[in-house]
């Protein structure tokens, strides 16, 4: 297997059981850190986890500028972008590198996840385009 295979692992599972979900102020997201450049987030009141592990990620983060600087519409509008982009390379292993792009992202436009979430995989989306040389 390619060298991409042991440096790159993505999967972002982002999923929701329900349409009609509200959205609280006492719904707790729970940054947990698995191991080095492993971030996984979580909020089991709205069902959804993302799971982010790549070689470099976590420091390359801690460098870039802090949440507060985007705007969670921002975000939210940047990572559908990214995510429909993403999945149609994903259905096309034979014009991109099914090495790189391996799993699909299911990311609903509709759901807030917020902003913790947002911002971590808009910046796994940067950290990708700039380690493998890729823009999408």
């Amino acid at each position: 297997m390619k060298k991409i295979i042991t440096f790159l692992l993505l999967l972002v599972s982002i999923y929701s059981c329900n349409t009609s979900q509200s959205t609280s102020d006492n719904s707790e997201i729970v940054p947990t850190k698995i191991s080095n450049d492993t971030i996984r987030i979580e909020n089991k009141e709205l069902e959804y986890e993302i799971i982010i592990i790549e070689l470099g990620f976590d420091s390359w983060l801690a460098t870039q500028k802090p949440m507060t600087y985007y705007s969670n519409n921002f975000l939210a509008i940047k990572n559908n972008i990214y995510v429909i982009e993403w999945n149609q390379r994903v259905m096309q292993p034979l014009v991109y590198n099914p090495n790189l792009y391996e799993l699909l992202i299911d990311y609903d436009p509709s759901n807030d996840y917020g902003i913790e979430v947002n911002y971590k995989l808009f910046m796994y989306f940067k950290f990708f385009q700039k380690k493998y040389n890729q823009r999408l």
